[in-house]
């Protein structure tokens, strides 16, 4: 049985958003999967009730304390040990449960993946990746994109590892290409880390290095699987994208390429590197983007992509 731990009370819109995201994943997850929501028991049954759906399908953890958008991080975590998402964590290091997803404070999720969480030994930085619609019909993954604003090039070569595993393992590619996001193609391009992380790279046997990519090439497709970037640089080309999609929609484009770029089909991002697996959804997510954090969620912990990624660590501990 995998058990998938959803904060209920995190989010623009919970818990409503939440539930309702949540009763839409029961009937598109797995038999073998149960839904565990933390959260405000009334308010949770409340909904549940007003909707017309049976909360018995749902397992329910009563938590007293809620950590809210605005609020400090790391404050705010630490000090409401009886919030939802404080509590969901706790359950998940105590193997209460086989992954957690969060729309709430990304702050919050971020303190909690390290704080009751560890990091998988011989990961210097854990992260959080994204995956990006190509022009080819496939995916690339980008990483890091946002937990880490400052990386060297020993962690840029981890996530290389990291997130050719996660391209196996989640996104059916039997050899990812992986490539180092630059200013330009050649190898002397870039500042001193990048240049660093090049030369790491195209040496290494742990995956398919393909070179240094340029920001113009990153939707054509055909280039890359996964994206190589420090999380400064990953957030920006993230949060362009985001606005890229709200731009033509505003103007009212509707092509099937752009509608990719829709948040709500990826549900989430991951935390990758730390010891269970943990997704981390969009503040303002409706409920079908909730519904697939959760099918996310459900997905690393069927797939063992944790166990797949602590061998990847073991690998470079040994190094």
């Amino acid at each position: 049985m995998i058990r998938v731990g959803v904060d209920a009370m995190g989010g623009d819109f919970a818990p409503e958003n939440v539930i309702l995201g949540a009763i839409e994943a029961y009937s598109n997850i797995n038999t073998d999967a149960l839904i565990v929501l933390v959260g405000d028991s009334e308010k949770i049954t409340g909904v549940c009730r007003h909707y017309g759906f049976d909360s018995g399908n749902f397992v329910i953890k009563n938590a007293t304390e809620q950590i809210g958008m605005g609020e400090h991080p790391v404050k705010a975590y630490i000090k409401k040990t009886d919030s939802s998402m404080h509590v969901g964590f706790k359950m998940l290091a105590n193997n209460e449960l086989d992954a957690f997803a969060s729309a709430g404070n990304t702050g919050a999720m971020l303190t909690g993946s390290v704080y009751t969480l560890n990091p998988l030994p011989g990961i210097i930085r854990p992260c959080i990746s994204a995956k990006m619609p190509l022009a080819d019909g496939s995916d690339i993954l980008i990483l890091d994109v946002g937990f880490n604003a400052d990386t060297k090039a020993d962690v840029l070569y981890q996530f290389g590892i990291i997130g050719s595993i996660y391209a196996k393992t989640m996104m059916g590619i039997a050899k990812p290409r992986v490539a180092l996001l630059n200013v330009g193609s050649e190898e002397e391009k870039g500042n001193m880390e990048v240049q660093e992380a090049y030369k790491i790279m195209k040496d290494t046997e742990e995956f398919d290095f393909v070179g240094n990519m340029e920001a113009n090439n990153l939707f054509n497709g055909g280039i890359a699987d996964v994206l190589v970037t420090d999380g400064f640089t990953g957030n920006v080309v993230l949060k362009q994208a985001e606005g890229m999609y709200a731009l033509v929609s505003k103007l009212g484009v509707n092509h099937p390429f752009m509608n990719r770029f829709n948040y709500e089909f990826y549900g989430g991002t991951p935390v990758l590197g730390v010891s269970a697996a943990v997704v981390i959804g969009h503040g303002a997510s409706t409920p079908l983007a909730i519904k697939n954090m959760i099918l996310e969620a459900e997905q690393a912990a069927k797939n063992g992509l944790v166990g797949k990624l602590s061998q990847g660590a073991k690998i470079i501990k040994d190094e």
